[in-house]
Parts: C-alpha cells; structure tokens; sequence
C-alpha cells in the first residue's frame, strides 16, 4: 500500500502518514493518586488557571441558570454583572429548593419565570473564602475538621495577584471532599455539605 503524503502550497514539507501496527496501545492519563485523609487538601483544588469557572449573568433567568449547571455538570455558578464583575454565586440548592425563590417573587412582585441571579445569588459580601497558602498546608482531615459548623456546599479559594489584590484561585467542593473519604453522599442524602460530612465521619479517626 502507497503511504499517503500532505502537501500543502508553502509548505517546505511533505507530511508522511503511517499505517497503524496491530498492536498500538492507546494513550492514557496518568493514574488518579489515592487520597484520604492525610492526603494534602491542595489535591481537591479545582483550579481556576487550568478549567474556568462557570459563570451566568445576574440578569439571567433561573431557569437559564440551571440550565447552564446542567449543561456543565455543576452545582454552583458564580455570578457576573454586565462589567464582568463578581457579585456573587447561585447554587442548585438556591434554584431547586424554593424557599429563596418564593421570597424574592414576593419581594419583587414577579412570576417565578421572571425571577433572575441577581434576586436569588448569595452576594459577595455575604461569603466567606480561605487562602490558598492555607489550604496547600492543610489535609483533607484538618480541612474537614475545622469546616465542621461551615454549612456550604463549596468552599472558595483566593490569593493575591502580582498586585496584591485579592482573586479567586479556585474551590472546594463537599462532594470532592466525600468523595476522597469514601462517604456515600446518597446515604444519607444530606451529607454534602462540609458540616454534614463532619458529622458523618465522627467517632472515625481522621
């Protein structure tokens, strides 16, 4: 069989394909480490400089909203106002549970359809995040440990950037954290939140 060449105008090189040999092995990443919990909490960053964060606009609709969590495969979006600028985060707790929807259709006088982010995202000002100096010292166990009374789903990591202000770098998921532990987090369903998954793994050593 002739092996088949790419020319190309301007091109001061052919490119020579090649058959493939019965036996080629297919590529694959390497091996996911094992953790638990003496393992670095580092490990557990998702990390913003290698997989963007999902964001939505605050004047989306919450049916966009989930929407875009479902298209993504997320349970939280941070929210962004027309300047690109953070306001907040909405979590599908906030878009399923209701609670927080019915307040801001009575407070706003709109239909639940017309509900947007911004009437529902917890903002700012409202969160809390800890240091990635801090986190990259921590394990897993320490991490848990002192998140026991933190009742989010997700823990967000800043630092400063080559000015000296403040960025978000990343966070930490409850269920990543589960996950590392061995905790079934359908059983009991409630455990997917850091306190919850404190309060599962008490009377385990950690």
């Amino acid at each position: 069989m002739v092996t088949p060449t790419l020319n190309h105008t301007g091109m001061s090189q052919a490119l020579r394909l090649e058959p493939l040999t019965p036996h080629i092995e297919m590529r694959q990443p390497p091996a996911v480490p094992h953790l638990d919990a003496e393992s670095s909490a580092r490990a557990l960053l998702t990390d913003f400089t290698q997989s963007a964060a999902h964001t939505v606009s605050d004047s989306s609709l919450i049916a966009q909203a989930l929407d875009i969590m479902k298209q993504g495969g997320v349970r939280l979006l941070f929210v962004l106002d027309r300047e690109e600028r953070f306001t907040g985060v909405i979590t599908a707790r906030d878009l399923i549970g209701g609670r927080r929807i019915t307040l801001a259709m009575q407070h706003h006088q709109v239909m639940r359809e017309d509900v947007t982010v911004r009437m529902v995202q917890t903002p700012r000002d409202e969160l809390h995040a800890l240091p990635l100096k801090q986190l990259e010292r921590a394990t897993i166990g320490a991490l848990v440990n002192a998140l026991r009374t933190f009742g989010d789903q997700h823990l967000l990591i800043t630092e400063a950037n080559e000015h000296g202000q403040q960025c978000l770098r990343g966070m930490v998921s409850a269920s990543d954290v589960g996950r590392a532990l061995n905790i079934d987090l359908q059983h009991p369903p409630e455990a997917r939140s850091f306190a919850s998954i404190c309060k599962v793994i008490l009377g385990h050593e950690l």
